[in-house]
């Protein structure tokens, strides 16, 4: 007969086992909620803000979208074409939206109940109130009406949402964290939130303040024709314009003239701080072997087309034909001009000086 011997386990070699599969339980499941998160809010947002386009272009073509003299005449026809369910006047922000907002990690929340007119949200020439609203999929937002509003019925490819409002929503209703960048999103149109500093990222340490992170997609920033170019390129600091679609002139624009955009030297402080590098990386300079951190450029990557890495313009030109820029890769970071200034997917980071 053959006999089989079974070695078990003792009780102290099960316990070690236990706390060892804690620990790295401890540590991986923090990250991987984390990740979780961010990956549900993303989806969100781009749910949201494809629906909201849809019924704004949807007015536009019923013409619709202009001609409103108050925010809240604009929400009473907007909820015919998208599903809202409560509104709330200036008066009554935090009954439908959050009492407080934070806006930049590290600094106080924002008492959301002095969010009452446009100038709140950074559009001083608007001369409109506040109205918040909860929109039926859950979507918390506090919308200010563009009284300059144009509509154009026939053109179906028109920004309708860019046009008409600046909106400020939280796609995880009244649940935390309330953080801008997080479950807190806004259309290009949110220039700022009072009470803030307005800097997106830490001025004492980049030594210039970023206002706005801009990608050309969900009420980001958009292209500039020749015609809008040679019409504006005085005041922008445009030295020439380009045929065709100018996306390089059109961040130009949005960041409100050259002076707000980044020079090339600053694109490598980013850089520096993006990647925790140990000096400052030059202009000129081409970084390999280092490690993006994904926390600091969360919201460059969420206004990017890329998961993993993105572009951003400088206010530098190339000849007359081109613009410089910077890649921002996961592991690796380097300088690159861009010809015909012609690409859509680069960033536009504005200033203020």
């Amino acid at each position: 007969m053959i006999k089989k011997f079974f070695n078990a386990f003792t009780l102290a070699e099960v316990l070690i086992t236990l706390a060892i599969i804690g620990v790295v339980a401890a540590i991986t499941i923090p990250s991987l909620v984390n990740n979780y998160n961010e990956e549900a809010w993303s989806t969100a947002q781009d749910v949201f803000t494809k629906r909201l386009e849809v019924a704004t272009r949807q007015m536009n073509t019923e013409e619709k979208l202009a001609g409103y003299s108050s925010t809240m005449d604009f929400v009473n026809e907007l909820k015919k074409y998208i599903k809202i369910t409560r509104v709330c006047d200036n008066n009554n922000i935090t009954k439908c939206f959050n009492k407080e907002v934070i806006w930049n990690e590290g600094e106080d929340p924002i008492d959301m109940s002095t969010i009452k007119n446009a100038a709140s949200l950074g559009q001083d020439d608007w001369d409109t109130d506040t109205v918040a609203v909860q929109f039926a999929n859950g979507v918390n937002a506090i919308i200010a009406y563009n009284p300059n509003t144009t509509q154009e019925p026939f053109n179906n490819t028109f920004a309708a949402t860019a046009a008409s409002m600046a909106i400020l929503y939280d796609v995880s209703g009244n649940k935390n964290p309330n953080t801008n960048g997080k479950d807190i999103a806004h259309n290009a149109n949110v220039k700022q939130l009072a009470g803030a500093t307005g800097c997106l990222l830490p001025e004492e340490e980049l030594g210039f303040c970023i206002t706005q992170i801009l990608g050309t997609e969900n009420g980001g920033y958009g292209p500039l024709t020749k015609a809008e170019c040679e019409a504006q390129k005085g005041d922008l600091g445009i030295g020439s314009c380009n045929d065709g679609d100018d996306y390089w002139a059109g961040a130009v624009k949005a960041c409100g003239g050259i002076n707000n955009m980044p020079t090339m030297a600053q694109l490598g402080e980013l850089a520096t701080y993006l990647y925790n590098y140990g000096s400052t990386i030059g202009a000129q300079q081409n970084v390999s072997s280092i490690s993006l951190d994904t926390t600091k450029a969360s919201q460059f990557l969420s206004a990017s087309p890329y998961s993993e890495r993105f572009y951003v313009w400088s206010g530098q030109r190339f000849y007359s034909f081109g613009a410089y820029g910077r890649c921002f890769n996961s592991s690796s970071t380097y300088l690159n001009n861009y010809y015909g200034r012609a690409n859509s997917y680069l960033l536009a980071v504005c200033l203020d000086h």
